[in-house]
């Protein structure tokens, strides 16, 4: 019996050492907290547990960050496991390390807080100081400020939908178009006859024109497909003027993005050429009917549209629209894109008699904060590093034209564009560009395009609109 006893005694006692072991064990495995200095010199953790444990206490812990801290004696040691307010709360002494903080809009912060400045991420280091990241941001304010103060015929601003990208995130994910390809820009030029006594007025709007048939900006988001977006506005404009206002469809870009996928990428780039094939051969939907879902950068939802032949190159809707407000699934098509001369007059020409054109040009990093005035691309950057930059290429609708004298008494003349950044950019989301200079490549490859309108048509939407309104 006194032999079990002590048996039992001795496993006891086994058992206490080897929890005592353990839980020593797990103390002295944890990750020392303040080898490379207090993370938090400033918080209460000791106080707010209500005080300080003497000697060993394995339970006097207090959540801190992702772990736990000590506010026993024994946590006093070379490589310390206290709470950042142990020394000064328990010991009343000062810690042993802290670190200089950093200091910002008059408070203080420790090292390793972080926050954003623009387009860049600054981290509190050890020695007090805010370390940046160095990305050129799209927005930079030394860029305003020297167009504004240069005499370049416009005025640059601050867009907030484009504080904190990088200049590299503007070019990624708010242009989007692709060069046409070789035997695209060896594509024939629609040669007219113009009368060389001609006169076209100095100034021309669209809007003036056909009041109630020339479609509003839209906003493309960080959705990188100017390519569907340009495609999808002209066509709109052209197939309400060719119908005489009988049809004033907004045609949907997204339907664009999401079905023409054969060579084309979506929301990361995509061709004008294959957008115009998309048009003419499966045809599109209407905004209404298909609205734009701003993706996030990179990503493009499933094609939820198809259609099919119904005879004489016509096409039918075999699904429901995809936004539940409409019902009105007509698929609208275009003929086959013709290509303009780069004269200035015969594109004048075109869009007066025919209704706007698409563009393609190029987009260099001052043209994101172009607020108003004649856009030409300044040398503000030339003499600063390559990365600061960078252009890219977008296409966009010419809808009209115009010319004003500057300060010198000179002409200037200028296209009217329409860009798809939205309404509170540019000109109440327009732009006005150097006209005959081929700024930015603007006249290099200017495209019209014909709606497939028959009489038929017209008559079949002038009956359903009238038996709407009825």
């Amino acid at each position: 019996m006194h032999l079990l006893l002590m048996t039992v005694g001795l496993l006891l006692m086994v058992e206490v050492g080897i929890a005592k072991h353990q839980v020593r064990t797990r103390r002295q495995l944890n990750n020392p907290l303040h080898q490379g200095g207090i993370r938090d010199p400033y918080g209460s953790y000791c106080e707010r547990r209500g005080g300080c444990c003497p000697g060993r206490d394995d339970q006097c812990t207090v959540p801190y960050l992702d772990t736990i801290c000590y506010c026993d004696l024994f946590c006093n040691r070379t490589v310390s496991d206290c709470c950042p307010d142990f020394w000064g709360h328990c010991l009343g002494i000062p810690p042993p390390t802290i670190f200089k903080s950093c200091e910002r809009n008059g408070h203080r912060f420790h090292p390793g807080a972080t926050h954003r400045e623009n387009c860049n991420l600054c981290t509190c280091s050890r020695t007090g100081q805010w370390d940046c990241e160095q990305h050129v941001c799209l927005v930079e304010p030394d860029m305003i400020h020297a167009i504004n103060r240069g005499n370049y015929g416009w005025h640059a601003g601050n867009y907030s939908q484009f504080w904190g990208m990088t200049l590299d995130e503007g070019i990624r994910y708010r242009l989007g178009t692709q060069l046409p390809s070789r035997s695209i820009l060896s594509m024939n030029e629609l040669k007219m006859n113009m009368d060389s006594s001609e006169r076209l007025p100095p100034y021309f709007r669209a809007e003036e024109k056909w009041p109630g048939k020339i479609h509003e900006p839209l906003d493309q988001g960080n959705c990188a497909a100017s390519w569907a977006f340009s495609t999808a506005a002209v066509a709109s404009d052209r197939i309400a003027i060719q119908s005489m206002g009988h049809m004033t469809p907004q045609l949907s870009p997204q339907n664009i993005i999401s079905c023409d996928t054969r060579n084309q990428g979506g929301c990361t780039w995509g061709r004008v050429d294959g957008a115009w094939w998309f048009l003419r051969r499966k045809g599109v939907v209407t905004q209404e009917c298909y609205p734009f879902s701003a993706p996030q950068p990179g990503e493009t939802p499933h094609c939820m549209m198809h259609s099919r032949p119904v005879g004489r190159g016509k096409r039918q809707a075999t699904a429901r629209c995809p936004s539940a407000e409409s019902y009105q699934n007509e698929i609208y098509q275009s003929t086959p894109p013709y290509r303009l001369s780069s004269n200035e007059k015969e594109i004048m020409k075109e869009i007066m008699d025919n209704g706007p054109v698409q563009a393609i040009m190029e987009v260099h990093e001052d043209f994101f904060v172009y607020r108003s005035g004649i856009y030409r691309h300044t040398p503000v950057s030339s003499r600063k590093a390559p990365q600061y930059r960078k252009h890219g290429t977008h296409s966009v609708r010419i809808t009209g034209w115009g010319e004003e004298r500057d300060y010198n008494g000179q002409t200037r003349k200028y296209w009217i564009a329409a860009n798809s950044w939205g309404r509170n950019w540019g000109e109440d989301g327009y732009f006005k560009i150097a006209r005959g200079e081929n700024e930015c490549q603007i006249e290099t490859f200017i495209i019209g395009v014909w709606g497939r309108v028959t009489m038929e048509d017209m008559h079949h939407h002038h009956r359903k609109h009238h038996h709407r309104h009825e």
